[in-house]
C-alpha cells in the first residue's frame, strides 16, 4: 500500500479518510480477504479528538461493514451515553479491518488475528490515525493496547492508566465490550462501571487539552 497522504495534504480529513477506506476495499495484504464480506474500515467524526480502537470485526461487523454493531455495539453506545457521548463525537475503528475467522463444523467462527495479520493491517491503522491526529485514544481490550501503547500489555494491571503513544499524546486501555458481556453478576457490573469511568476519563482529558489548545475540537 502506498503512502496516500503527505504532510502537505490540505484536503479535509473526511475526504482523505474516504479515499483511504476506498483503497482498503481491495486490500489483499493477508489471507483474510478470502473470507471477508466487507472491509470494516471505521466510522465516526474525522475531526474527533478521541478515537476508540478495538481488536477486529466479528460476524455482525463483517456483514454490515461497520465497527461495533450487534450486542457489543449497543453495549458500547450505552456506556458512551452515560458519559454524554455519541458516535458523532468520536471515531471508532479496529486494529485489523477484516474479520479473523476459520471454518469450524462447516461454518465460519471468529478467532484471534495472527501476528502476521495484525502486521499486514498496520498501515491502514497508522494512516487512519495519521489523518485524524487524535489527542486521546481509548483502546478496547489488550490486543488494541498491544498495538497502540506497548507490547505485552497487561489489561488486568494496566487498565485505566495513561500512557504516551506515538499515535496520540494520551492513550489508555479499558475492557472490550464483548468481554464485559460474557461476565455475570457483580463482575459484569464492576467491569461495566470501569469502562464507563475510563470513557469519562478520556472525555475529561479532551476537555483539559481544549483549555491548552483552543483550536482542538470538543464534544
Amino acid at each position: 500500500m502506498s503512502d496516500l497522504f503527505s504532510k502537505e495534504d490540505t484536503r479535509p480529513k473526511s475526504e482523505r479518510l474516504a479515499e483511504l477506506a476506498e483503497q482498503a476495499k481491495s486490500c489483499s495484504a493477508c489471507s483474510l480477504f478470502h473470507t471477508r464480506a466487507n472491509v470494516v474500515f471505521g466510522v465516526g467524526n474525522p475531526e474527533a479528538p478521541l478515537v476508540l480502537i478495538g481488536e477486529g470485526p466479528g460476524q455482525n461487523e463483517d456483514s454490515t461493514g461497520l465497527p461495533f454493531v450487534g450486542r457489543s455495539g449497543l453495549f458500547l453506545d450505552e456506556c458512551l451515553k452515560a458519559c454524554g457521548i455519541t458516535r458523532k463525537h468520536i471515531y471508532i475503528c479496529n486494529v485489523i479491518r477484516c474479520r479473523a475467522c476459520a471454518y469450524e463444523a462447516g461454518r465460519l467462527k471468529n478467532r484471534p488475528p495472527t501476528a502476521e495479520e495484525v502486521k499486514s493491517c498496520q498501515p491502514w491503522l497508522e494512516q487512519t490515525l495519521q489523518t485524524i491526529q487524535p489527542h486521546v485514544i481509548l483502546c478496547l481490550g489488550s490486543p488494541s493496547a498491544n498495538a497502540i501503547i506497548h507490547q505485552n500489555f497487561r489489561i488486568t494491571q494496566e487498565r485505566g492508566q495513561w500512557y504516551a503513544s506515538k499515535y496520540a499524546p494520551h492513550a489508555m486501555a479499558s475492557w472490550h465490550p464483548a468481554y464485559i458481556l460474557r461476565l455475570e453478576g457483580d463482575a459484569h457490573a464492576t467491569a461495566k462501571q470501569q469502562l464507563i469511568n475510563d470513557i469519562e476519563a478520556a472525555r475529561k482529558q479532551v476537555i483539559l487539552a481544549r483549555k491548552q489548545t483552543p483550536k482542538l475540537s470538543l464534544f
